[in-house]
């Protein structure tokens, strides 16, 4: 009798600990019945800068990818020549009396051409004040490839609105970034989604089977990382045929940023399967009689599947980078397609930067995406971690 009561007390002691007393012991136990999965999610919340990264790259993509004729303010082609280099026309609550407006407005333009210099020149006129509105009518777009529509998301019903400038060309820079980062952040995932197919493959094959086989991938492996990345690139890029579409080139270009990547993935995978052909549920379906490429499908490629998912988003903002890097040089994506890289081709020039500052806007969206994706991997990275806390 004396034992039982003693059991019922240390019970009760026990609950209370938990309860109340530890903590940290009633947290590990609440851990311990969660899945992998929700372990891995609930590690990837406490980064706040994980998350940050991953909301500005679903507005980044919502905008520029999937409705960028919603977002943008006119077609992104359309020239205007007497708003040639035009300076950003900034919203404002407060005009120049003073005076507060609940409706944000825009200033209008006095152009007039400077004989002397043979060029436009742009100053802001304070008795011209233009109420921006949302909704309003334009340019007619594509909506989702399939509709069309005239809706955009904000502008002016008269005059003129470029929210960060215009080009040499006269053409809405704004415009022009949204359908630039459609192509910039694209090629990033069509090049990457190419990488794992390459990297995870051939990773495989070389780490599962070894001998002659893993000796020519790893020569292959190693000759490729020899090459320096802008000579190749430019090298691989000069095949594409002149009278190609401005699609194939596209395409062409998310195929050659392919080639180089996917050898660093590759390696990584063939590390990881080394460790996994000698566990002990590789060899027990070895004893069953398991074919190569059950084992390779159902045993290995799961168990570094987390870590492909981890490398191929911290591939992304090279992948946008060397996109960057080959339009800015002539030997990417051409005109009329427009990418990031493209509408930095006009900043090249020292005096062009100083006099139109605007023309650089476009590189703090590339600078804004590859920090995004960053922070994004480096989440995925501690949350598949299994020893991060």
């Amino acid at each position: 009798m004396a034992n039982e009561k003693l059991d019922m007390s240390n019970e009760a002691l026990d609950s209370l600990r938990t309860r109340h007393l530890d903590p940290e012991l009633k947290d590990l136990e609440k851990k311990e019945s969660l899945s992998q999965t929700q372990l891995m999610w609930r590690r990837f919340l406490k980064n706040k800068l994980a998350i940050a990264g991953g909301i500005v790259l679903i507005i980044l993509y919502v905008t520029m990818v999937v409705f960028p004729g919603f977002f943008s303010t006119y077609d992104f082609t359309a020239q205007r020549e007497q708003h040639i280099l035009a300076p950003p026309q900034v919203p404002r609550f407060v005009d120049a009396e003073g005076n507060w407006s609940l409706r944000p407005f825009v200033y209008g333009y006095n152009t007039r051409l400077d004989m002397a210099r043979f060029s436009w020149v742009h100053e802001i006129d304070t008795d011209i004040k233009r109420p921006i509105r949302f909704f309003v009518r334009g340019d007619e777009y594509s909506l989702l490839t399939f509709f069309t529509s005239s809706i955009r998301l904000f502008g002016v019903e008269e005059g003129t609105f470029f929210p960060m400038g215009t080009d040499r060309l006269g053409r809405c820079l704004y415009s022009r970034i949204i359908y630039g980062g459609q192509i910039s952040l694209t090629v990033g995932l069509i090049g990457v989604a190419l990488t794992i197919i390459l990297g995870s493959v051939l990773g495989t094959i070389s780490g599962y089977y070894g001998g002659l086989v893993d000796n020519l991938i790893q020569r292959l492996v190693e000759l490729l990382m020899s090459f320096p990345d802008i000579p190749l690139w430019a090298a691989l890029a000069a095949i594409v045929p002149a009278h190609w579409s401005p699609l194939h080139v596209f395409f062409a270009i998310s195929v050659i940023l392919s080639l180089k990547n996917w050898t660093g993935l590759a390696r990584q995978v063939r590390a990881k399967v080394l460790a996994y052909r000698e566990e002990d549920y590789t060899m027990a379906a070895h004893a069953m009689g398991a074919k190569d490429s059950r084992i390779i499908l159902i045993h290995m490629l799961p168990n570094a599947f987390s870590h492909i998912i981890v490398i191929a988003t911290l591939s992304i903002p090279g992948m946008i980078l060397a996109e960057t890097a080959l339009s800015f040089l002539g030997l990417g994506i051409q005109p009329p397609i427009t990418s990031w890289g493209v509408l930095l081709q006009a900043s090249q020039q020292v005096s062009v930067v100083i006099a139109q500052p605007w023309l650089m806007i476009p590189g703090l969206f590339v600078v804004m995406a590859v920090l995004a994706f960053n922070f994004l991997g480096d989440g995925i990275r501690d949350a598949v971690d299994p020893y991060s806390r």
